[in-house]
């Protein structure tokens, strides 16, 4: 397995306006994965009807990483060893960087907790770079 697993800030940007080269590339190699939470977290953004049917519509022409019971206890897993490093990650970003881990994948986020993470564990961060679409 692999793929880019995507987090929900960087998803936030493309959506209003940024160019994310990564995420284009990723969507036109169809090699997007989608942790759940991101789902549920874009989806509860979506304030318009419309936004949230156009948003679901893409969301649903890209693969969902499965989360049994099992990548939820190696969740749990992760936020402890973190803890007791001294580093606190909340589950929907130990859920992300868990996906990313799960499937030897590259992870495009932007947030500081996933770089704390690749210095304890073997995330394999994708340099996030944007621009602003002209």
């Amino acid at each position: 397995m692999s793929g880019l697993v995507v987090d929900t800030s960087v998803w936030i940007d493309f959506f209003s306006g940024f160019e994310v080269p990564a995420l284009e590339e990723a969507l036109a190699t169809g090699t997007v994965v989608l942790p759940p939470v991101v789902i549920a977290e874009l989806i509860s953004g979506a304030q318009e009807a419309e936004a949230r049917d156009l948003l679901r519509d893409l969301l649903l022409d890209l693969e969902v990483h499965p989360t049994p019971v099992d990548h939820w206890v190696r969740v749990g897993e992760l936020r402890r060893m973190l803890l007791s490093k001294g580093i606190s990650i909340s589950t929907p970003d130990a859920h992300v960087a868990q996906c990313a881990l799960d499937r030897d994948a590259g992870l495009l986020g932007r947030d500081k907790v996933f770089r704390d993470v690749a210095r304890h564990f073997p995330l394999r961060l994708v340099p996030f770079r944007r621009t602003l679409s002209p």
